[in-house]
């Protein structure tokens, strides 16, 4: 039996393909690959950078769906199930909504994979595939490692992937892993993380967990055991890391020298409408967090979500000041977006506020960046424009210098200064790319 596990792209520039040339190896499908019984023959087909080969024999393709590749995802499974071919769709958007991704596959799986994956691929090889497939919630990836051998030659990023939890106990309004793990963290056992690292060559390590200080005692646990193996890494985490000492020496001890953080916004008002509980305790426009954080030379890669109730053109062009002043090392700045089953697209549809028939991830209209609702202080097109000028400014050659003279993070070390010089001009030149952009490749 063959598997083709497929990593779909978000779609089309105006008049070209798109190619990811930011691309990160997809940890999922390296899970997948690794709980499958070893007598089934694999192959990754990443079309962020290569081309499908539909007409190669294949026995199954499986398919992780993001909801920004949810179109292009549909085309895949219907170019193969066109040719005899059955589909199963995992990942985000069916979890968020299966009654939709149900409609364009075989089958579907809700919830992580990996409690249910062995019985798919058996289901499938004796011809008995289910349409629905719940996974159980559990220990993330339990037991086992991911197979990185298929990740051999597709240009990734030099940086390897690993994933300590899963999941996240607070309830932004917005958050689409708020609403797929129902507020819930878990963590993997800190003994089979340490062993994961050292069985993969880089010394480079991202951690993909969505919060990797949701739970402090079992963070510093895994903190720890990192400082003996001399790595470099980068997480995500929140911004209240930064009134817990021990952890921050924890951290960067154990050589973490950047962490994304999700500021969303500055203004109090806009934080208590998107629920956003950690950059709400004791709240002094950030000042005294951004402080700590550059005192342990932390490189901060900054979110900002752009386009709430309360926010407009005037205030969100504050946000681009605040970000230049403190000259983080990187940042994003996305327009506010509704995702399925989450509770601002409920409040949303039930004002008639959504664009696009309300399903802007299939609209063939649609375009990656554009505000696909309609917001309180200003129309779509004003919240497009002016989150792309914010963008445009923050990755402009002149803002790039400018925020680099920061000797405490971005210039502390050469590998910092590596860093900011290798990665600052890719995403440049990835967010003109995306902007813009149509879902699907039809």
């Amino acid at each position: 039996m063959k598997l083709t596990l497929i990593k779909p792209s978000i779609g089309r520039r105006e008049h070209s393909l798109y190619v990811d040339e930011g691309r990160m190896e997809p940890l999922q499908l390296g899970v997948l690959a690794a709980i499958t019984p070893p007598d089934i023959e694999i192959v990754l087909i990443d079309d962020r950078c290569e081309k499908i080969p539909y007409d190669t024999p294949t026995d199954l393709v499986a398919i992780t769906v993001e909801t920004f590749t949810t179109r292009r995802a549909y085309e895949i499974s219907a170019e193969y199930r066109n040719r005899g071919v059955s589909v199963v769709l995992g990942g985000f958007h069916p979890t968020l909504i299966p009654e939709e991704a149900s409609l364009h596959a075989d089958s579907i799986v809700i919830g992580d994979a990996e409690t249910v994956w062995a019985g798919v691929v058996e289901d499938a090889r004796s011809g008995n595939l289910k349409s629905i497939y719940r996974a159980r919630p559990g220990i993330p990836q339990s037991g086992f490692m991911p197979r990185r051998d298929i990740f051999k030659g597709k240009g990734y990023l030099p940086i390897t992937l690993v994933q300590f939890g899963r999941g996240c106990r607070y309830a932004c309004n917005f958050c689409a892993i708020s609403a797929y793990f129902n507020q819930t963290h878990s963590v993997r056992p800190v003994d089979e993380v340490i062993a994961e690292i050292e069985q993969q060559e880089r010394k480079l390590i991202l951690f993909v967990d969505d919060n990797i200080v949701a739970d402090r005692e079992a963070a510093k646990q895994l903190f720890r055991a990192l400082i003996p193996l001399h790595i470099r890494w980068v997480c995500q985490g929140t911004i209240d890391m930064a009134h817990d000492r021990e952890l921050m020496d924890l951290m960067v001890a154990s050589g973490c020298f950047a962490s994304l953080i999700g500021f969303e916004s500055i203004d109090t008002e806009v934080l208590q409408e998107m629920k956003k509980v950690p950059n709400l305790l004791e709240y002094n426009n950030y000042e005294r967090e951004i402080e700590t954080l550059k005192e342990y030379g932390l490189q901060i890669w900054a979110t900002f979500v752009l386009g709430h109730d309360y926010d407009t053109p005037e205030s969100l062009r504050k946000m681009l000041d605040f970000a230049l002043r403190h000259k983080f090392a990187f940042a994003a700045f996305n327009v506010l977006t509704p995702y399925p089953n989450t509770p601002l697209y409920r409040k949303l549809q039930e004002e008639g506020r959504l664009l696009y028939d309300g399903k802007w991830w299939l609209h063939p209209e649609y375009r990656f960046n554009y505000a696909p609702f309609k917001p309180a202080q200003m129309t779509a097109e004003e919240l497009t424009q002016v989150s792309f000028d914010i963008r445009a400014k923050w990755n402009s050659f002149g803002a790039i210098l400018k925020r680099f003279f920061d000797p405490r993070t971005n210039m502390r070390t050469p590998y910092r200064m590596m860093i900011y010089w290798m990665y600052n001009p890719l995403f440049r030149k990835e967010m003109l790319k995306k902007q813009g952009m149509f879902f699907g490749r039809h």
